[in-house]
């Protein structure tokens, strides 16, 4: 193992990361990490104060790592403020301790790593013709073929074992878990249902339920719901959280959240125990809102 990790190291570059400063812990930057399914991408791993090589934490891979940790790198201006709200989390003790490992979005082919594959080619051909069709801002949305079934190998197969490794953590599956906002909520569901014997928990934040910008007539959601109805995990060990807003994007949210939730009751959740959805009035589609409630997915997910 350790001459797979000496053969691995040297092709990207580990620093303290330049362009994201956190407010607290400390953040270790991994630039353009290699795979064999995905194009490469930057990981960053934040560390809470204190992190010791004494002790074990749980681990917590989040989507979009680019936005999580410091607003002045990101192109909006915002973040998630995952370390603050983590760190003062972990300091309280209403959580486990734990680490964030944050995996890159590339812009350009984002909608075809995160769209889930399966119910994606439920879909009649017609359907897909139509879906590849679109653009949005003048670009395709889909930049590539839907590549997610990759993207969780990526996470499975080649991220996980790396970070067991180089980190003192849990490696079993009830100390490690999944989260994600809007297309980063749907990789997350379907995350912890190709692999519910990696994934103990998911946090879908703002699920994008949809799947593209409209939800008129639109196939996607029902076949998101057939799939979960074929493929939730056993709720006896698991836990599945899932959040809207009710402003801008958000807004469309709710009537699909609604169908989400009666899969859930259908599957054996209990809500409140291992399954949550919460409804926040007036909570935008944005860093800002999802900043604003953090702390709420990470204490079902990862309380004491």
């Amino acid at each position: 193992m350790h001459k797979i990790i000496l053969l691995f190291l040297p092709l990207f570059c580990l620093t303290a990361n330049a362009q994201m400063k956190p407010q607290t812990g400390s953040l270790k930057h991994y630039e353009n990490f290699p795979s064999k399914f995905v194009a490469p991408r930057n990981i960053d791993v934040w560390l809470p104060d204190g992190y010791s090589k004494k002790d074990r934490y749980s681990v917590l891979y989040m989507h979009d790592g680019q936005m999580l940790f410091d607003g002045a790198a990101t192109w909006n201006k915002q973040e998630w403020k995952a370390d603050e709200t983590s760190g003062k989390l972990i300091a309280e003790k209403k959580t486990q301790k734990f680490i964030i490992v944050g995996i890159s979005s590339i812009a350009e082919i984002r909608h075809s790593d995160y769209f889930p594959e399966k119910p994606f080619d439920a879909l009649t051909e017609t359907q897909l013709d139509s879906l590849y069709s679109l653009t949005r801002n003048d670009n395709k949305l889909f930049g590539a073929t839907v590549n997610s079934d990759n993207y969780l190998k990526f996470i499975v197969t080649e991220l996980k074992p790396f970070i067991d490794n180089i980190y003192s953590v849990y490696s079993d599956q009830q100390h490690t878990f999944i989260a994600g906002s809007s297309m980063g909520g749907l990789i997350s569901m379907y995350a912890i249902c190709e692999y519910p014997n990696i994934f103990a928990g998911a946090a879908c934040i703002s699920t994008h339920w949809p799947g593209v910008m409209h939800a008129d007539k639109n196939p996607i959601p029902a076949a998101f719901f057939d799939y979960m109805k074929n493929h939730l995990p056993d709720p006896k060990n698991h836990k599945i959280y899932f959040d809207f807003g009710t402003a801008t994007l958000d807004a469309a949210y709710e009537p699909f959240q609604l169908q989400a939730d009666a899969v859930m009751k259908a599957k054996g959740y209990k809500e409140g125990k291992n399954w949550l959805t919460k409804k926040f009035e007036g909570a935008e589609h944005s860093e800002k809102s999802w900043a604003e409630r953090l702390d709420v997915p990470l204490v079902f997910l990862l309380g004491r």
